[in-house]
């Protein structure tokens, strides 16, 4: 295969929204292939497609990728975002550890039981506040860069990026004690491929909503 990367996922953020985001900064066009009925799913699954048996999956030259951080770590490396040598390599992966953990709290928001919905909030609220947002304004202030690594643009930043947006969704004024991070957003979010990527009409993905939070359940046969 050749040509654009080919996406396959549900039409929502979930799982690939982080490799739309990656793809996007560096600049690539993709396409997506949105799985919209059980059968989507169970065709991949039976031409051999899935080696897990679920998506997120890309096929990117020639290969056929599954597993979250597998395709962004390829993305990375491929289109030079990934850092100049093995330490830089670590911390990017260190920091892209902590930004999952928040995002995947975030993410379960949508599953969570309304009557449990609003100490979830607080609970996120407090974590983004007291421990992952000081420490990436920790990391800007002790050396002062535009980037979080090897002050250049890195895949992590682009993911931070993308956390910072969901945090303001959630409540904007969380990100007010952080001016690091705030003139971090903004130079990111103006940056040409970025700027493009935010613009409406763009195939990022809104939050996701009571209906295609029921669609994903009837893809997937969720109960």
């Amino acid at each position: 295969m050749s040509g654009k990367p080919v996406l396959h996922y549900f039409n929502a953020r979930g799982r690939m929204e982080c490799i739309r985001w990656l793809l996007a900064a560096a600049g690539v066009e993709f396409e997506e292939k949105f799985i919209e009925r059980p059968e989507d799913l169970e065709k991949l699954r039976k031409d051999g497609k899935l080696m897990f048996e679920q998506v997120p999956m890309v096929e990117i030259d020639g290969m056929t990728l599954v597993q979250t951080r597998a395709i962004l770590n390829y993305i990375a490396t491929k289109y030079d975002l990934d850092g100049k040598d093995v330490k830089e390599r670590a911390l990017i992966d260190m920091y892209a550890e902590g930004i999952a953990d928040l995002s995947e709290m975030m993410g379960q928001l949508v599953v969570t039981p309304p009557d449990q919905k609003e100490a979830k909030i607080a609970l996120i609220k407090d974590r983004t506040k007291n421990r992952y947002l000081p420490a990436f304004e920790k990391v800007l202030k002790s050396h002062g860069q535009d980037y979080l690594v090897g002050n250049r643009l890195t895949r992590v930043d682009i993911h931070l990026l993308e956390l910072l947006l969901y945090v303001e969704e959630i409540d904007s004024s969380l990100l007010a004690p952080f001016p690091l991070l705030k003139a971090l957003k903004s130079r990111l979010s103006n940056l040409p491929n970025v700027k493009k990527f935010l613009q409406p009409g763009s195939q990022r993905k809104p939050p996701i909503d009571e209906k295609a939070l029921e669609e994903a359940k009837k893809i997937f046969k969720l109960s």
